[in-house]
């Protein structure tokens, strides 16, 4: 397989210029491809999918005529990065998670960005992640959000941009690490010539940030992630990381609180959980203070985690921070607690609430995406030049009966990498999910994980919308 007929077309293609020439990072890689015996590629693009599979690396779809497991789609050819391009990456997510960190203590007791309108009171106190329970708490050295996954894309000016921040279970970062191994068996030629940036080390950095919140009382302590089950999409992933970090994967009704302290119940009686990285939602975790039906969570565990008998990574309440109408104002979160300018702009967003931008969304919804500000995954979405009129007026409706749930973003052509179709290549295009963990310091995962779009034309890269994986490499100059 060449690469003399491929083009990157009007878009920004991560390995090749606009005039067809190979950018420089991605050189070794696509001169050992096409150095490859006829087939060659196709051999490996069919042994990496058996190797994930192997691994049982999957997800859960609800609904789907296919059934619920799935492997999700890899395409064996990486997206790359360069390392200037990363080190901006790297210090604009810093920033961004430092003040939003900010923001959620700030919100949930003082409300100083509210007296000095820097944001309307009705937006936060309206937003359907905003936890009056939390009001007055400090959570564990002062960090509400452990783990974040926020979602960048590069327009045609080959700028990166925010496109939301993922606050309360981001998902994904298995894939991350299963298909590095996956790579490194497939292109070793590549790897042993060429400096890419590790994301091997991940578990252990997230060991280290959950370690962090340990009580210094703590004697013996035991760290847990509490999953929702084996139906959850992601249940592959929370038992990944368990086994990678060496610690225990629970479920609500393997834990107890007792006395304001949560136990897991083994073989051998209770034994004491000091630290969940939980991945259920705030609304199932203890049905005494949210949801009073839910059979996920553990009955009391909010009083200990008040009491600090026990941590939480990420803290209950931080979805505030993620809601797509809040996302419109991070630039002024920035400016207010940090005094600096964003180092990664957003994408240029109105917010429905608004009367002004409202008009302007419903007399332009063949030109905007629009979105649900607390939907994930791709849904309550509509992308209004690919939408027909039906569906427009339907998102219309929807936007005027309740305006406070909608936002709308001009359509951003996303850059896009060539990709294994059939015989040949085709660009499909691709977001990037860095993962940023906030323990002593804020650490960046290099690269992330590259989402793709596979249907052809089409912009939604949600594995749940059809959307596959590739690997992200990250380049390391400093050696």
């Amino acid at each position: 397989m060449k690469f003399s007929n491929y083009s990157p077309a009007e878009y920004y293609d991560e390995l090749f210029h606009k005039d067809g020439t190979v950018r420089d990072g991605a050189r070794k890689l696509i001169d050992t491809i096409e150095s490859l015996p006829e087939d060659a590629l196709l051999i490996k693009q069919q042994s990496a999918e058996t190797s994930l599979l192997q691994l049982g690396n999957t997800f859960n779809v609800y609904g789907s005529e296919e059934g619920t497991e799935k492997i999700l789609p890899f395409d064996i050819i990486p997206r790359i990065i360069e390392d200037r391009e990363w080190q901006q990456i790297e210090k604009g997510l810093q920033q961004r998670i430092h003040a939003l960190n900010l923001f959620l203590e700030d919100i949930y007791h003082d409300k100083k960005i509210i007296k000095d309108k820097v944001i309307p009171e009705d937006l936060i106190m309206s937003c359907a992640a905003y936890r009056k329970q939390m009001e007055g708490f400090t959570p564990p050295k002062g960090i509400w959000c452990h783990v974040t996954g926020t979602d960048l894309i590069r327009d045609t000016d080959g700028k990166f941009y925010v496109l939301e921040d993922n606050l309360r279970c981001p998902s994904g970062v298995s894939y991350v690490l299963e298909n590095r191994q996956v790579l490194k068996r497939t292109f070793p030629e590549v790897f042993a010539s060429s400096r890419i940036r590790a994301v091997d080390e991940y578990p252990h950095k997230l060991l280290a940030t959950l370690e962090n919140l340990l009580p210094a009382t703590a004697s013996n302590p035991k760290i847990g992630v509490l999953t929702p089950g084996r139906y959850n999409s992601a249940y592959f992933e929370h038992s990944f990381l368990a086994q990678q970090m060496g610690i225990e994967l629970v479920e609500g009704q393997d834990l107890v609180v007792s006395n304001d302290r949560l136990y897991m119940r083994t073989t051998k009686g209770l034994s004491p959980i000091d630290v969940l990285y939980r991945r259920i939602d705030d609304d199932f975790i203890d049905p005494k203070v949210f949801r009073s039906d839910s059979m996920l969570g553990v009955p009391g565990i909010m009083s200990a985690y008040f009491k600090g008998r026990v941590a939480m990574a990420n803290a209950p309440g931080t979805g505030v921070a993620d809601d797509k109408a809040v996302y419109a104002y991070v630039p002024k979160i920035i400016s207010y607690y940090l005094g600096e300018d964003p180092i990664l702009p957003n994408v240029p967003t109105y917010v429905c609430w608004d009367d002004k931008d409202r008009a302007h969304v419903l007399d332009n919804l063949d030109k905007f995406v629009v979105k649900a500000a607390n939907e994930s995954g791709g849904y309550g979405m509509m992308i209004g030049p690919h939408a027909d009129k039906a569906e427009r007026e339907e998102f219309a409706r929807r936007i005027k009966a309740n305006p406070r749930t909608y936002i709308a973003q001009p359509t951003i052509s996303l850059s896009q990498v060539p990709t294994v179709i059939g015989d040949h290549f085709e660009g499909r295009h691709v977001d990037l999910r860095p993962y940023v963990l906030y323990g002593e310091d804020i650490y960046v995962l290099p690269g992330g994980l590259t989402r793709v779009a596979l249907r052809k034309g089409s912009l939604v890269v949600n594995s749940s919308q059809g959307g596959g994986t590739k690997d992200s490499w990250v380049l390391n100059d400093t050696f």
